[in-house]
Order: structure tokens, then sequence, then C-alpha cells
């Protein structure tokens, strides 16, 4: 089983003059419990190298069991510090990809031409795609082989309005996840905030904030096997 984790390579939270980057438990949680389920996986990311790290994801009191292990794992360490670069990566080599977030796909992964192309010939060939929190804002451009955003008509989630506006950056960021999806024509449904929640809807698997990471990871398997 060979699974394709893609990060972001953005930095910059907007004018700010803050730090960005992706969310560290949203990495850490599904990227070990696809290690530890026997898959494969691979890092890639736009820029290639280390991505960036949103600072407040390394914050004590975010940190989970999953992050934990991360920090005294030198070797997944060495993984992330070396990540390929996307336009290297052919969704021929793959069974599945998953976008973890963090601000940071917002700015970067959202327009990415080799990640849209990536998302469209993965799901073009039958196989599942899975973002969480901010990463589903990737699909917004995402088209099917006959022009129809993937999104439209699918069941999805992603960070919400009110998630966005509770941690102070519904002005900063270049557009809410949920408005994009919902604006693509995706049947867009959430639980309270902070909870976690997943949809699954044929090759789609969205997640809708940090909590739903390792529910979106057990989900992409489930649908592998």
């Amino acid at each position: 089983m060979q699974i394709l984790m893609i990060l972001t390579s953005h930095g910059k939270l907007g004018n700010t003059g803050k730090k960005t980057g992706f969310w560290l438990e949203e990495f850490a949680a599904p990227y070990y419990f696809f290690k530890d389920s026997g898959a494969k996986v691979t890092l890639a990311s736009p820029l290639g190298g280390p991505p960036p790290l949103d600072p407040k994801s390394d914050d004590p009191a975010v940190q989970t069991e999953a992050t934990r292990r991360f920090k005294a794992d030198y070797a997944a360490q060495a993984v992330l510090a070396s990540t390929l670069k996307l336009d290297e990566v052919s969704a021929d080599d793959f069974d599945a990809v998953f976008y973890p977030g963090g601000h940071g796909p917002l700015w970067d992964l959202a327009k990415d031409a080799s990640s849209i192309a990536l998302i469209e010939a993965m799901l073009a060939a039958g196989k599942p795609v899975a973002a969480v929190c901010h990463a589903p804002g990737v699909l917004q451009h995402a088209k099917t082989p006959d022009g129809t955003p993937v999104v439209k008509g699918k069941s999805v989630t992603g960070f919400t309005n009110s998630e966005e506006q509770a941690v102070g950056l519904t002005e900063v960021v270049p557009f809410l996840v949920e408005d994009v999806l919902k604006d693509g024509g995706g049947e867009y449904s959430k639980a309270a905030d902070w909870q976690p929640y997943v949809v699954i809807d044929g090759l789609l698997i969205t997640g809708q904030n940090p909590a739903s990471s390792e529910p979106a990871a057990k989900a992409l398997l489930e649908k592998l096997a």
C-alpha cells in the first residue's frame, strides 16, 4: 500500500508578519496510523525539502500522543525534512493521497497546478483522495474529466467558518474553506466546532478539523481495503 502525503511549502500568515504552515497533529496522527498499518508513506510538497510548521501547532497545550511520538522519532523527522518536490511525483505510483491541513495550503496547494493535476489523476484512476481541516480547500480548482468541480454534488466537510472566526483569522486567510466547498457545489456539512467529523463520498474523504485527522486516515485505509 503506497500512500502519498502532501504538505504545504507556505510559511507566511498573510500580511500579519506571523508564521504558518502545516498543523503538526494533522500530519503526525495520519502518518503513524498509516505506518503502523503497514503502508509505505511518501511525503511531498510544492518546493520539496522541509515544510514549514505552524508554530501554534507546536504549542505544549495542543500536543497529542502522535505529536509527542513524532518529537522523539528522529527517523520520521528526517523523512519530513526531505519531502519530494510535488511536480516530480506521479499519481501512477500511489494508491491514495492524504492532505494534512494547517493554514499554509490555502495559499499554495489550493492553486498549485501539480497538486490540482494529481488530485484529478487520482480520482480519474479510481484512487481515494483525503484532506483534513483546511486542506479540503485544495479541492476547489480540481475538475472531473468533463470539467465539473470534483466537489459538485459530493458530501464534504472542512474547517468551518465559525472555527476560523474562533482563531481570529477570517480576515487574514485568502478564502474560507466552508465557503469554497459550498461555492463548488459541495454538499457541505459539519459537526460542532472542534469535534471530530469525517465525511466519505465515493473517493473523497474530508475531515473537519485537527481532531478529525486520525479518523480521516482510518477512513482512507478502510476505503483502500
